[in-house]
């Protein structure tokens, strides 16, 4: 059966607003796995990392499957001794986001996180030898090289997850772009991102949205969508989708995504009552098309 999974909150929200959304999540969301864990900024983890143990609690008792997942960005040192303690906890629930984090693990089972880049067959064959039982392809992967690296890795024994709502995550960079923006630097934001719940616009000069800002992470402005496409991820083998979190009601997001996996609503109804949930944020699709990953390609890939 193909899991609906929730990934990591990339942003910085305040604490009672995590507890509060994985209070909905275990009570409510229709998700079988859920990732926790700060993968962005290792100065946001103590705001929250308190809340972890009695979050994951609540989230298995709801029959829900808790993966921790670690920093896509290692620098400094309490960033190699963060990501070193998660590698090194004794159980194969770790997605893991940083080659740090890889040499750390030492070849004990592990799943491979969206900024690992397992973009071919080959790439994924060395995952497998050092104990990545599970992959996250990323985001930017069209529906070709998916089927392709999804085909390697279900030969190899792989569970094999693919990104299908929620910004695309675009780079990461040593520097905040964040705190710049606001005249600060990296060491002294004073958590400006806070600010963003679902990330910081920008514009281009004559006005029209193109980007998020999260910290250091630059994201789509639009959210990724691909409902109309779960029916050929699944043929060609992917055995999770991921939804990521943002702003808009993940429950219900949640519920489109598993009435349309389960057949229960025509794919027509469901894409609108995504939209509707979605608002002014718009949907693309182009990356899995091969096209640019704003893009909107409004047929679905049947073929």
């Amino acid at each position: 059966m193909t899991k609906l999974t929730l990934g990591p909150i990339a942003y910085h929200w305040p604490a009672d607003k995590r507890r509060d959304f994985y209070a909905r999540i275990a009570d409510e969301a229709a998700v079988d796995e859920v990732y926790l864990g700060e993968v962005i900024c290792s100065k946001r983890a103590p705001f929250h990392e308190a809340d972890l143990p009695t979050i994951i609690d609540r989230l298995e008792r709801a029959g829900k499957r808790v993966i921790l997942s670690t920093l896509a960005e290692v620098m400094l040192k309490r960033e190699r001794k963060a990501t070193g303690d998660l590698a090194e906890m004794d159980t194969p629930e770790i997605e893991i986001n940083n080659a740090a984090g890889l040499f750390v693990r030492g070849k004990r089972p592990h799943r491979i996180g969206p900024f690992m880049n397992a973009y071919n067959e080959a790439t994924i064959a060395w995952m497998v030898r050092q104990g990545a039982t599970h992959v996250c392809l990323p985001s930017e992967m069209p529906a070709s090289a998916i089927a392709v690296a999804a085909g390697a890795a279900h030969k190899l024994g792989l569970g094999v997850e693919v990104q299908v709502f929620g910004r695309a995550s675009l780079a990461v960079s040593a520097r905040c772009y964040h705190a710049r923006a606001h005249g600060r630097t990296k060491d002294n934001c004073q958590f400006i991102c806070e600010a963003d719940l679902d990330g910081m616009p920008l514009r281009t000069r004559d006005d029209k949205p193109i980007l998020r800002v999260n910290g250091i992470q630059t994201l789509s402005e639009s959210y990724i969508d691909l409902l109309p496409e779960i029916a050929r991820l699944v043929a060609d083998g992917v055995s999770h989708l991921r939804l990521m979190p943002q702003t808009v009601d993940m429950v219900a997001v949640a519920k489109v995504f598993r009435d349309a996996l389960d057949a229960r609503v025509p794919l027509a109804e469901a894409e609108a009552r995504l939209a509707t949930l979605c608002g002014e944020v718009g949907l693309s699709n182009g990356f899995y098309h091969g096209e640019a990953g704003y893009r909107r390609i409004a047929m679905a890939a049947t073929a």
